[in-house]
């Protein structure tokens, strides 16, 4: 039996200051995509990432949609 899929979203954006994570213009939130688990989810989280460690405000992150989808079956384990 497959593993039971565990939507994960990645997103990014530059935001309003370090301290926060309020983005500074949502018209420019990237929507990098969406995934069947963590680990896809932590691959492209790090390529974007990665790729914009020169702007300090630009960060990127990982919702965990399972979890707004179905709160009471979190049972996951993010470990590594």
């Amino acid at each position: 039996m497959p593993d039971s899929q565990l939507l994960h979203l990645v997103i990014g954006g530059e935001l309003k200051d370090l301290n926060g994570t309020t983005f500074r213009d949502l018209s420019k939130v990237d929507l990098v995509g969406a995934y069947p688990n963590y680990g896809e989810a932590l691959a492209a989280w790090r390529g974007k990432a990665q790729s914009t460690v020169d702007n300090a405000l630009m960060r990127y992150f990982i919702i965990h949609a399972h979890k707004l989808l179905n709160p009471e079956d979190d049972d996951h384990d993010h470990a590594h």
